[in-house]
């Protein structure tokens, strides 16, 4: 396969700017559970909320959740044989999942694996919000393969956290 057709999105949860307005996340924040409670839509305001939290300008200093996703990005990334690579979030930071597969699509990716720092069972993301939106995606674009890589091996991942535990014995 050629490299410019396989791409890879790393899929993080994403945080909340330390100097973004507190006032504004608690009303996105309620306005979500609400569409969510009644099962409707986004809302023009929630939307342009979570536009705004999402394109806030970040530093690692006001962001250390991104600098630190993006720092893995960098390290996985030539780990992966030429493949185009993005790094993508659940919420309050951009791009979005749809977004990254949007972009790797037009650089000409026909061949999408999306892999969540999620590892384990439980959590909404991975399990329910991920899954979903690659529904919607392989609707949008059935000519692309878009694989989702989870869930994971739990046992790799014990073995991979007591690697590292053995690191501070």
């Amino acid at each position: 396969m050629q490299t410019k057709e396989y791409g890879v999105i790393l899929v993080g949860h994403g945080g909340i700017p330390k100097d973004y307005p507190s006032e504004r996340v608690s009303k996105l924040k309620r306005l979500e559970a609400q569409r969510r409670a009644a099962g409707q839509p986004m809302s023009q305001e929630e939307y342009e909320l979570d536009t705004n939290i999402r394109t806030w300008p970040r530093t690692p200093e006001t962001d250390p959740y991104q600098a630190g996703l993006e720092a893995l990005a960098a390290q996985m990334k030539p780990m992966l044989n030429g493949a185009q690579f993005s790094v993508a979030y659940n919420e309050f930071c951009g791009p979005t999942l749809s977004e990254a597969v949007e972009n790797l699509i037009v650089q000409g990716a026909k061949h999408i694996t999306v892999v969540s720092t999620m590892f384990t069972p439980g959590g909404s993301h991975s399990e329910y919000e991920i899954p979903e939106e690659m529904e919607e995606l392989r609707a949008k674009h059935p000519d692309v393969k878009l694989r989702y890589a989870w869930p994971f091996n739990l046992n790799q991942v014990a073995q991979m956290l007591t690697d590292h535990i053995n690191q501070f014995a």
